[in-house]
Formats: C-alpha cells, sequence, structure tokens
C-alpha cells in the first residue's frame, strides 16, 4: 500500500499544479496576440520589451520569438516560431509523462500487493493449519484492497492526463494561428499596396503607347 500512496499523493500534486499552470489566461492571455499584431506595426520593440513579452505567457513567448528576427525573409522567423514551439509544448507537458505512468503502474502494484498478502496467507496456512475460515476470507479481502486501491489511483489519473493531453494539443492550434497571423503581418505586404502599383505600371505602359 506504501508505494500506491505515494503514486496517490503524487499524482495529486502535478494535477494541481497542471491545473494551476495551463489555465488559459496562463497561457493564452486574452487580446495578446492582436495587442501584439498592433504593436508590430508601430513600432520596432528593443530587447526589454521582447524579454518582458516571452516571459508573459507561452504565447507571449512566441511571438517574440517572431519579433525578435522580424527583418529576416519569412522562412527564417517561420523556422524560429517552429523551434521555439517546441519548446513551448514540451514546457506545457511537463509532469504529464509522470502523470501517465502513476496511471500504468497503480493497477500494478494493486495487483503485486494481493499476491504478495495472499502469498503470506497460504504460507500461514501450510504453517498453522486452515484455523477459522471466516479469518482466511478476512486476508483475501484485505489482500484485495490493494488492487482495488490501485484502481482508485490509476483511473483518475489516466483521465486526467488524457485531458491535459487535449488541452495542450488545443493550446497548440490556437497559438499556431496567433503565430501565422504575426508572421503575415511581419512578411505580407498590405491588402491594398498592390493595386496603386498595378494602377501605375498600367499608366505608364499606355503613356509609353
Amino acid at each position: 500500500m506504501l508505494p500506491i500512496l505515494l503514486c496517490s499523493a503524487a499524482a495529486l500534486a502535478i494535477v494541481l499544479e497542471r491545473f494551476w499552470t495551463l489555465r488559459r489566461r496562463a497561457v493564452m492571455p486574452p487580446g495578446l496576440g492582436e495587442d501584439v499584431r498592433r504593436w508590430a506595426k508601430q513600432e520596432q520593440p528593443d530587447q526589454r520589451q521582447l524579454q518582458d513579452l516571452a516571459s508573459s505567457s507561452p504565447l507571449g513567448e512566441l511571438l517574440a520569438a517572431a519579433l525578435a528576427v522580424r527583418d529576416r525573409p519569412r522562412e527564417l522567423i517561420k523556422e524560429r516560431i517552429e523551434d521555439t514551439g517546441r519548446h513551448v509544448v514540451h514546457r506545457m507537458e511537463r509532469y504529464l509523462n509522470s502523470l501517465g505512468t502513476i496511471a500504468l503502474i497503480g493497477p500494478l502494484l494493486g495487483l503485486f500487493g494481493t499476491v504478495i498478502g495472499l502469498i503470506r496467507m497460504f504460507m500461514a496456512v501450510m504453517a498453522g493449519g486452515l484455523g477459522d475460515p471466516a479469518k482466511m476470507a478476512g486476508g483475501i479481502g484485505d489482500a484485495l484492497i490493494c488492487t482495488a486501491s490501485g484502481l482508485i489511483v490509476a483511473i483518475p489519473a489516466y483521465v486526467l492526463h488524457r485531458y491535459f493531453r487535449s488541452r495542450v494539443a488545443g493550446y497548440c492550434v490556437e497559438m499556431e494561428k496567433q503565430a501565422t497571423a504575426l508572421l503575415d503581418e511581419l512578411t505580407l505586404p498590405p491588402v491594398g499596396a498592390s493595386a496603386p502599383a498595378r494602377r501605375s505600371t498600367a499608366g505608364a505602359q499606355a503613356r509609353a503607347v
């Protein structure tokens, strides 16, 4: 039972920490993407501003990585976003492997404890005879408590592990959208910029004719 209790304490600590860390407001502050795109239009951010943005949230770190190389070609900016995104996702998935391991070994620890309990009980029966059948049945029940305890720990751990995985995956999709919008803002020309150029080119061709 002691390893099962330790696993339950570790799983509870991981769940509480991940619930706090993966809050939507902490990962993707409301309006941050729009503010950064508007900010990128108006001014050239300095190193101090980029550091503050990167330390504010995972989304801020991703957008700050793009702004840090805003004068580079689009492919280089995209590559920097992808590299930073891998680090951001790795931090958001911190401790989730441990939670999955607890969900996996919980039933095994319970089964192991049950087997050890049954072995002890039958060894006692071999040494002292059958004795009281009610006491033997009680010993079997005590041994099966280990299996039930392991399942009680493993089932919530597995469900929450899947839940946190899906939450991280959803955040990744939304952050990718925000990063793509900023990338387009930094590298693509304004919407109305090509029309005057085409008109001026057509006017020059008409005058030449």
